[in-house]
């Protein structure tokens, strides 16, 4: 499918404002790169003469290949162990690289790849430099040895010969020609054996050409390259400018495939995780309990109502597959990412989810402070939407990173308490009004630290207005045309709850059509087996 694709986009003229400034250059015509370029290949674009690392493909993190390479069978349950090999796990975990890859081109716009750059002072990072400075010291003594030493900067030309190339289409022949006639490593060797080759205008031709190439974000870089006098340095920051150069044209085919991705992504990402699937059969063992966790949920609710004996054995098979589904992914809203895997068809989209749940909790924050200001001075604050405005940008601000491991959230509740009461005192002054009392400050205060309690009733009662609001998401057909109302107590963070509410829809629901078939074989064995197997047996001792 996805080479299909690659093929689809060769013939597909795609054109750009502008990639280059000749009739050969990258983005004048058909885009090149097939899509088995982006997806399924190691990403580790380097310079010819960087630290020869070998680029390995992604694998999934250490809690997926955890799950990959259990050898219990999911489907059918019948069927008995077999032990996993190692080139199974290697594919599955392949599969999975190539969906998540996929996956996050389609739905992330932003999606881009960067250079990997090593971390600052670090022994790697040292030794990188040391490597790169020796081999530049080298080049400049050989340049300057009478006579020169032209043999190492011949192999740069011809690597950089070869990279020009690859930025070209099918169809830039002249250039091509030009490039491959100019940079000939013959004929500069025969020039180098008679002292007769000019490197610098050589460069000069390389830096000219780059900057027909080059994407408009790269002319500064040119220019730059342009002012440079010594030689050495010249051919460094070609090699930079150019490495620079590979990411900009695999973030413009990137860019030019996401439409066509995205029109192939449900079926693709089945696939892929159907063949992960058939490697290895446990793929499903976190969403199986995932969604048994609902069930057993729901069959707990009908058991407390129910008034007859025996109704909970016959409650299982009338709960509602989509009930039980929704409020599975209710829970991912108050999942706790640090301790808990995700269920596996759910990994594409584990980062966003986080990041959801981790606004949503901000929000649910701030929303509990605004409703215990309007409790106890909402009377003398009346008339005044600037103040509630104000109050909730400064407890955003300071709820900004609650997430990590040394945020003291009981501090800055406190802390939002004490500016809290500040703002509400410099409004009544402007009204002519006098502060609040001691006694109401530290009550507003301590109601704001009792917050993060466990069992506090107004965080209680605001989270389950959202987790309402949320529940009634689901069950739209198009969230994003019609929002359902928002549940009182909530108008403070409306705007923020329901550009939340649509991206966490986006993901359900774009989740639901690719693993619904997954899903429905989960559901049908949890909710109907033992339905089947009585049938089975009463018709049998007949």
């Amino acid at each position: 499918m996805l080479d299909g694709l690659g093929r689809h986009l060769e013939n597909d003229h795609l054109l750009v404002q502008r990639w280059g400034k000749d009739s050969d250059c990258v983005g004048q015509g058909s885009v090149p790169t097939p899509l088995w370029l982006l997806i399924g290949a190691p990403y580790c674009f380097t310079s010819p003469w960087s630290l020869p690392l070998p680029a390995q493909p992604r694998l999934p993190s250490r809690s997926s290949l955890s799950l990959l390479s259990r050898g219990q069978q999911c489907f059918p349950a019948t069927s008995p162990p077999r032990v996993v090999t190692f080139d199974e796990v290697m594919a599955a975990a392949r599969n999975l690289s190539n969906m998540t890859l996929a996956h996050e081109i389609a739905v992330n716009e932003n999606f881009q790849l960067k250079q990997d750059a090593l971390p600052e002072n670090s022994l790697a990072s040292r030794v990188k430099h040391i490597v790169h400075q020796a081999f530049w010291d080298v080049l400049e003594s050989e340049l300057n040895a009478e006579p020169p030493e032209y043999e190492h900067a011949i192999k740069l030309f011809e690597e950089i010969r070869e990279i020009l190339l690859s930025f070209l289409t099918p169809g830039g022949n002249r250039l091509r020609n030009q490039i491959c006639e100019v940079l000939d490593t013959d004929l500069i060797r025969q020039q180098a054996e008679h002292n007769a080759v000019d490197i610098q205008g050589l460069a000069d031709y390389v830096i000219s050409t780059m900057g027909k190439l080059c994407a408009p974000v790269r002319d500064d870089d040119i220019r730059e390259l342009k002012a440079t006098s010594n030689i050495v340095e010249v051919l460094r920051q070609i090699f930079h400018v150019l490495d620079l150069m590979k990411m900009d044209m695999v973030n413009f085919t990137i860019r030019s495939l996401r439409p066509h991705l995205q029109r192939q992504l449900v079926d693709y990402e089945r696939t892929k995780f159907q063949e992960i699937l058939e490697e290895t059969p446990s793929a499903l063992d976190q969403t199986t309990e995932w969604i048994k966790e609902s069930v057993n949920e729901e069959l707990l609710s009908l058991s407390e109502t129910a008034l007859t004996p025996g109704a909970e054995n016959s409650s299982k098979s009338s709960l509602s597959p989509t009930v039980v589904l929704n409020n599975s992914y209710l829970k991912l809203l108050q999942w706790d990412y640090q301790k808990k895997e995700l269920p596996e068809t759910l990994m594409t989209d584990g980062a966003r989810l986080q990041e959801l749940t981790e606004k949503l909790t901000q929000l649910k924050i701030i929303a509990c402070l605004s409703l215990i200001t309007n409790n106890m001075v909402g009377a003398l604050t009346e008339g005044l939407p600037e103040l509630a405005n104000r109050l909730k940008r400064i407890s955003a601000v300071l709820l900004e990173g609650m997430n990590k491991e040394t945020f003291n959230l009981k501090e800055v509740l406190n802390s939002i308490g004490v500016q809290t009461c500040v703002e509400v005192n410099k409004a009544l002054v402007e009204r002519g009004l006098s502060n609040l009392n001691a006694e109401v400050q530290a009550n507003l205060i301590g109601q704001f630290s009792t917050i993060e309690e466990e069992d506090n009733p107004i965080w209680s009662l605001i989270d389950k207005r959202i987790q309402l609001y949320m529940k009634s998401l689901l069950c739209l057909p198009s969230p994003q045309k019609c929002m359902p109302p928002v549940p009182g107590g909530l108008a403070v963070i409306q705007q923020e709850l329901e550009a939340l509410g649509s991206q966490y829809a986006n993901i359900v629901n774009l989740n639901k059509q690719v693993y619904g078939p997954f899903y429905a074989n989960i559901l049908r064995k949890l909710l109907f087996s033992e339905e089947a197997t009585g049938k089975a047996d009463a018709s049998s001792s007949n």
